[in-house]
This record gives C-alpha cells, structure tokens and sequence, in this order.
C-alpha cells in the first residue's frame, strides 16, 4: 500500500476511532507515535501496538497548547526522522443543546480543541511534511459538519470549521506535495456517542436516520483513513470523504 513503511502520528489515539487507526496503521507495519492526554492509557497503548510489530512511542500532548503541538511533532521527527502521514482525531462533543444554552465557556471548550487543535497540528505537521516534499494528513470532520444538527451548534459549527480548514490546508500543501483530506463519520459506536446523545433512546432515534439502520464501527472509519493517507488515494485533497452508511445521500 506504501512505498516504504510510513512515519505516522495520531492524536486522539486512546479510545475510540483514534485508537482503532492506530491498530490498523500498526497491522500495516507502520512506525508511529500515538498521543493522548492520559499517560498511563498511552503507554499502554504503544505496548499494545509493539506487540502487534509495529515501532511505536506514546507523547502526552493536549492539542489545545502550541508548544505541546511542537513538541510532539519534533519528538516524532527525532525518534523515526520524518513524518509522513499525521491523523487529527483530538475532539470533543462539546455541550450539547440549544443555542440559547451555549456560552463563552461552551464555545471556548470545544473550538479549543476541535479547531484550533487542529490547526495547530496541521501548522506543525506541514512544517516538517513541506521541506519534505511529500506527506499526508487526514482531519476527522463529523456528518454534522456537512448537515448541521438541532441540540449540536458547536460541535457542527467546529466541524464546518475544520472541513475549511482542510481545504484551505490542502490547497496550501499541494504545491509541495503534501496531501490533506478529512473524514467525516457518521454515527459510530464510540463513548462520544454515548456521551452525545445521553440515552438509549436519543441514541436510538439517532441511528435510526442512517439509511444502513446502524451505526458505523470504530475500524470502519480507521480503514477509510488508512485508505486517505496511503498511496492509493494519491491524487485525492482537499477533500472531505462521508463515511456514514448514506446519511448524506439524501
């Protein structure tokens, strides 16, 4: 799938489609560094991902801080050398409900993290990936950021946020070589979700507006991403790949 075996990078990788990616990349062979806010969670994570052949270290980061970004980045760069596929998955659901119940708080805590860890990450990962003149980096966006979403407004309008900056990212990168994409889920099994809708039957009510009548899986996500960063999808950026079971079909 690769030309040679890839340097890859993960935030958000201790649970859910975070950690699924760094399992698949791991299958692949990949060398990468996995990131998170948990230590303990971490470590464990990369011994998981050894035992599966891959190289793998663990760097605490909260993506919401520009040095910690930096840091984890040059740490990536110093252990395998370069950086060749960078995976954004650090987010949050927010506080779900009305906009008449959102706040500066609420703003703050989730653009924090879904926007500008974004975009902090991206402005280190392509700081090492354009000298490089290759490279490729994949956001995770949300159905939610194509459709909106009663009871979401921060998190659509975050996720709205971030498919722009991929694009603009993208446009960007491409005189260099370096190739960015997002993939956007729909409804997937993960604590989020759990988290997002409050209860069974909100939950119910959710997967039930998928034409595939489930939600998706944390590996059906991470094989698209895998996909997104590999040499198969080397003439695809800026764009932004729906995996969610045709919500977005009608």
């Amino acid at each position: 799938m690769y030309m040679s075996t890839p340097v890859v990078l993960i935030t958000g990788a201790l649970t859910g489609i975070g950690r699924a990616t760094a399992l698949a990349f791991a299958r692949e062979g990949g060398r990468m560094v996995v990131s998170g806010r948990r230590h303990e969670a971490g470590q464990a994570l990369a011994a998981e991902l050894r035992n599966l052949g891959a190289e793998a270290e663990f760097v605490r980061v909260d993506v919401r801080h520009d040095d910690e970004v930096r840091n984890l980045v040059d740490q990536t760069v110093a252990r395998f050398g370069r950086l060749d596929v960078a995976v954004n998955n650090a987010g949050t659901e927010g506080k779900p409900g009305p906009v008449t119940e959102q706040s500066e708080e609420s703003y703050a805590a989730t653009f924090d993290t879904n926007v500008l860890g974004t975009l902090l990450s991206m402005k280190h990962e392509l700081r090492v990936m354009q000298p490089q003149g290759s490279g490729s980096i994949v956001n995770l966006s949300s159905t939610m950021g194509q459709r909106g979403a009663p009871g979401a407004s921060m998190y659509t309008a975050s996720k709205h946020a971030v498919e722009g900056l991929t694009k603009a990212a993208a446009l960007e990168g491409a005189e260099f070589g370096v190739r960015v994409n997002a993939v956007a889920p729909g409804p997937v099994e993960t604590e989020m979700l759990n988290r997002f809708t409050g209860g069974a039957d909100r939950k119910a009510g959710l997967i039930a507006g998928v034409p595939l009548k489930r939600a998706g899986k944390p590996e059906e996500i991470a094989r698209a991403i895998v996909y997104l960063a590999s040499d198969n999808a080397s003439f695809v950026t800026g764009q932004i790949l729906g995996v969610n079971g045709g919500k977005t079909a009608s």
